[in-house]
């Protein structure tokens, strides 16, 4: 189906902390899925896959063309750091630096060639805090 997520292009996405400073746990990994999550709706994306570790996250993004990935990758990074803060402050005031979760940068990478299955395998098989 041409409007289907399926047929919509896939972008992998990174984020890590800033300073990789390594502070997620299992909970805040949850949570930050959930974030991700509603912030991909609210732009029309789907996140087929989340995962992550001590110090970044991994996405899979299915997204409509319309989409500015870059106004994706803001508003998911903003989002997500101000919502982890509320929800977590005690943890918060030891790894917000400057009051920011993330690093100025991200990792964005087309996926169209490869299958989303082996996609999902490498993002599944990163080691997920406890």
């Amino acid at each position: 189906m041409a409007g289907s997520p399926r047929s919509r292009p896939a972008r992998s996405l990174g984020f890590v902390t800033k300073v990789r400073h390594r502070v997620f746990t299992g909970a805040h990994l949850e949570r930050m899925e959930q974030i991700m999550r509603d912030v991909c709706a609210d732009f029309g994306c789907e996140l087929a896959e989340f995962t992550g570790e001590a110090n970044h996250v991994h996405l899979l993004v299915n997204f409509p063309p319309k989409v500015a990935l870059s106004c994706l990758v803001n508003s998911a990074k903003g989002v997500s750091s101000r919502r982890m803060r509320t929800e977590f402050p005690e943890p918060a005031r030891h790894y917000y630096r400057a009051n920011k979760l993330w690093s100025g940068s991200y990792f964005a990478g087309s996926v169209g060639g490869a299958p989303i299955r082996v996609l999902r395998q490498y993002i599944e098989q990163q080691d997920r805090p406890v």
